[in-house]
């Protein structure tokens, strides 16, 4: 199935491809940077607006293991671990969206207590297509609230990995996206 990118409607979100998230990084999902590439591909196309979400933690965040929480310490505000991935071609984004920026709130989506869907809802946007890091985490939190906000949602299969914190995850994560109602597609059936 070939999609057509309007540049009128159709956004794209790139989730939490931060260094932390990626090899080497304090909670790297296998093969994360892998998403990179694809990811600049599609940021080429013609997007009313593509999106970075990040993760934005104050150190002492809720989600830590020494606050109680089930992560290390990762993307601690202003640390290299916090940063968008060096290969990813931010110029191209239009809009950095911070979440969990507060010590004692997680959030897992890229629109839980901020103004995501206000902004998109403001450009005309009705489609967005959603990349990044993780499939089980972020990436499904982000893909369901758009769904629930109005959106026609697409995750692009290629452009997303997952932690696999537990067997089964990111199977049990697709399957949650699709009975929402979200589409999946590949990178290479996206053009301008």
């Amino acid at each position: 199935m070939s999609t057509t990118v309007h540049p009128d409607n159709d956004a794209l979100i790139v989730v939490d491809v931060q260094n932390d998230f990626c090899p080497g990084g304090a909670l790297a999902v296998p093969e994360g940077d892998a998403v990179v590439p694809v990811i600049n591909r599609l940021l080429d196309l013609p997007w009313k607006t593509a999106i970075a979400t990040r993760d934005w933690h104050p150190a002492g965040h809720v989600s830590f293991a020494d606050q109680g929480g089930p992560w290390p310490p990762h993307c601690v505000q202003a640390t290299r671990g916090a940063e968008l991935h060096p290969g990813l071609r931010a110029e191209r984004i239009a809009h950095i969206v911070s979440k969990a920026a507060t010590a004692n709130a997680e959030a897992y989506s890229g629109f839980h207590g901020t103004t995501l869907a206000e902004y998109l809802h403001t450009l005309g946007v009705r489609r967005v297509f959603v990349t990044g890091l993780a499939t089980d985490y972020c990436v499904k939190a982000t893909a369901l609230d758009a769904k629930n906000g109005g959106f026609e949602v697409y995750v692009v299969v290629d452009a997303v990995r997952g932690v696999e914190a537990s067997p089964g995850d990111v199977e049990r994560a697709l399957g949650e996206m699709s009975s929402a109602g979200v589409s999946f597609i590949a990178s290479s059936s996206l053009h301008a």
